[in-house]
């Protein structure tokens, strides 16, 4: 739905001090955090909103002469250069001396850094502008690309590149479950542009951090990066699943836990395999299908969230999982040679998560609709495989 002229004013009233600012940064900062409430309430393309709006507000301000509206105007221009007439807006002899400074960065370094379980990496560049007079200070722009959910979750902008690169060198350094790395700048624009895409479409947007605020300038200065020109690399196909649960039962991990000895006695082992078969389909259901990324953070979306909404579980298999996820956490964890930290920190992530499996076992609350419904056919002694025993039992519980 096209924005009222309402919006337009709102807009200009609420730039109405850009005048006022000392740099071509600040301005970008303000636009970038004015289209940010387009972005955050669009409904589908939250892109396309904000590249519509601005089309939208620079036609209805043509006609505007305060030095506001025009200095605001080469401010959403610049931020979003493929909006309908932002090519056309051309600088305004009433607006700041520092309007001929908006955009005219170059990035100055490309970063990466992360956790060594590879849940979360985080992308850094910096810039600089080429009269930092009227321009303004070294600044950075950090993207958070979530693996497990597939989205870059959040992407903020720092005023101040060197002490923020500064900061996260020390955090770094003291953290043996954080890496840190110099990035290809075409990689980086690649994995947070695609990632990003996806966030653009989303329903709900994560609720913390300064997507909404910063994201107009952050994409702005990302497309500034080389675009990957050269076909992607090939990854190796990991290990087949079949071949790691195989291992797995030849390991030390799965001895130690008795696991060994269950799958060797075919009339004990029927829970142990429908345990591993859900490592399995839940591995499916993460980017990248990696059964052997496995984490604390990873440990929790399977036990407190995926298998009561897409499993039903008897007893023998909710006693079985918590020893499957032991000895799964350290066979993964010494399969990908992960530091002795990691260790320590997923089994005792372990340990606090299988209580609470427990109890949302006990209580059912987590269960899916579908779930909820398979499971009371099977407490009915209804085959959930058999049609016509579904169908009888729908017939006999039937309202009248």
């Amino acid at each position: 739905m096209p924005a009222s002229p309402t919006a337009y004013e709102a807009v200009l009233h609420a730039a109405r001090d850009v005048t006022k600012l000392g740099c071509a940064l600040d301005a970008e900062m303000l636009g970038a955090a004015l289209l940010g409430s387009v972005y955050s309430i669009a409904t589908d393309d939250r892109a396309e909103a904000v590249r519509d709006f601005v089309g939208r507000f620079l036609t209805a301000t043509d006609q505007k002469h305060s030095p506001a509206a025009a200095t605001i105007r080469e401010v959403f221009a610049t931020l979003v250069p493929d909006a309908d007439g932002a090519a056309q807006v051309g600088h305004d002899a009433k607006s700041p001396s520092w309007v001929t400074e908006l955009g005219r960065v170059r990035p100055t370094g490309c970063y990466a850094y992360g956790d060594v379980y590879g849940d979360q990496t985080s992308y850094l560049v910096t810039y600089a502008y080429e009269d930092s007079a009227n321009g303004g200070p070294e600044h950075a722009v950090v993207a958070l690309v979530d693996h497990n959910i597939g989205i870059t979750k959040d992407v903020f902008v720092a005023s101040s590149a060197e002490q923020l690169l500064t900061q996260v060198r020390t955090i770094c350094d003291g953290d043996d479950l954080i890496w840190f790395r110099s990035e290809d700048p075409g990689r980086l624009r690649d994995e947070v542009g695609r990632h990003l895409q996806i966030t653009d479409e989303l329903g709900d947007l994560p609720a913390d951090g300064s997507l909404s605020t910063d994201r107009a300038l952050a994409g702005a200065r990302l497309a500034l990066l080389p675009v990957v020109t050269t076909p992607p690399l090939t990854e190796p196909a990991g290990p087949d699943p079949a071949d790691l649960l195989r291992d797995f039962l030849a390991s030390p991990e799965a001895a130690e836990s008795g696991l060994t000895a269950v799958a060797a006695a075919p009339a004990d082992s029927a829970s142990l395999d429908f345990c591993l078969s859900l490592l399995v389909d839940h591995a499916a259901t993460l980017p990248g299908d990696d059964l052997l990324r496995w984490s604390p953070t990873v440990a929790g979306l399977f036990l407190l969230d995926w298998v009561h909404r897409r499993a039903v579980l008897d007893m023998d298999d909710a006693a079985m999982l918590p020893r499957v996820v032991r000895a799964w956490s350290a066979f993964a964890i010494r399969r990908r040679a992960l530091p002795e930290p990691a260790v320590a920190e997923t089994e005792a992530a372990v340990e606090e998560l299988i209580p609470e499996f427990a109890r949302l076992y006990t209580t059912g609350e987590r269960r899916s609709p579908a779930t909820a419904a398979v499971a009371q056919l099977i407490a009915e002694g209804v085959d959930p495989n058999d049609n016509a025993a579904i169908d009888a039992w729908i017939e006999a519980n039937r309202d009248d």
